[in-house]
């Protein structure tokens, strides 16, 4: 069952007790929505410029937080992590014990399910969380103390990813977080599934959905792409994948902290320094 939305702010964390008050998982039971492949874009992300972090993890700990009715996902990311480190260690968390009883009989060696919100609670520090289409369902004002209950979690060298992307995974969005500060902004599209580069801003993170409005930075961040999309449209003719790496080439040369190159690019990728998109206020 789908819980009515309440606020939720991080609490308070005491001696070995990791559960929100009166032992409780920390966080909503969500709609739970999820498809077989939709996260094949940020497992992409995660094995490719962000492999190193697992492959030189000394606990290949990995948490898919609230990985929603069905584990589908949880075990894709068990799979392609598996490729990457294979004694990796990937726990799906969700807060509705019902959808951890379905998961339970796909357990196996390096994949378990567990009963959790936001206080992530199996032992030991994840050097990845990913955590997709769960805090767009909250309050916004209540995205940076569960950012905080949840990076307080992490490894030294240990990433959190928030993130949303439509049904099937063509147009994905996501923030990356250390145990310190929030780093970068990803932006991943499937060619052809949008007219302008700003369509994806309908998926954008909970921390920036709103803020696409005149005046705010994630806002000049998608007209800056529309117009360099639509000033690269000669390149229309050799395919999508030449057009927005000279986006994307447009981009950096105007300014923008655009990370990576040409090997993401062409993957429909772009991602850019979480200074260049935070809110204004």
């Amino acid at each position: 069952m789908v819980q009515k939305a309440e606020r939720v702010a991080a609490p308070q964390i005491t001696g070995g007790n990791r559960a929100g008050r009166q032992g409780r998982p920390v966080g909503n039971v969500t709609r739970g929505t999820t498809n077989p492949n939709r996260m094949r874009r940020v497992d992409r992300w995660l094995t490719g410029p962000q492999g190193w972090r697992l492959r030189s993890a000394e606990n290949p700990l990995v948490v898919d937080l609230g990985y929603g009715a069905t584990p589908a996902t949880a075990v894709e990311l068990f799979e392609r992590l598996s490729a990457v480190r294979p004694d990796v260690q990937v726990r799906g968390v969700e807060i509705e014990p019902d959808r951890v009883r379905a998961a339970l009989p796909l357990q196996r060696p390096g994949l378990s399910f567990h009963v959790g919100g936001f206080e992530i609670p199996v032992p030991g520090r994840p050097v990845l969380v990913r955590a997709f289409n769960v805090l767009r369902q909250y309050e916004e004002a209540d995205v940076a103390g569960i950012w905080r209950l949840v990076q307080d979690r992490l490894s030294a060298d240990g990433l959190f990813i928030d993130g949303t992307c439509d049904e099937i995974g063509r147009r994905v969005t996501w923030i990356a977080l250390d145990a310190q500060r929030p780093l970068s902004l990803s932006i991943s599209v499937r060619f052809g599934s949008f007219d302008l580069p700003s369509d994806v801003a309908e998926r954008l993170p909970k921390a920036l959905i709103h803020r696409n409005v005149p005046g705010e930075p994630v806002h000049a961040l998608m007209q800056a792409m529309d117009r360099a999309w639509l000033e690269s449209s000669p390149m229309a003719a050799f395919g999508n994948r030449q057009r927005w790496q000279s986006m994307a080439s447009i981009l950096r040369d105007a300014g923008w902290p655009v990370q990576d190159g040409p090997a993401r690019w062409r993957l429909g990728e772009l991602t850019v320094d979480w200074e260049a998109v935070a809110p204004g206020d």
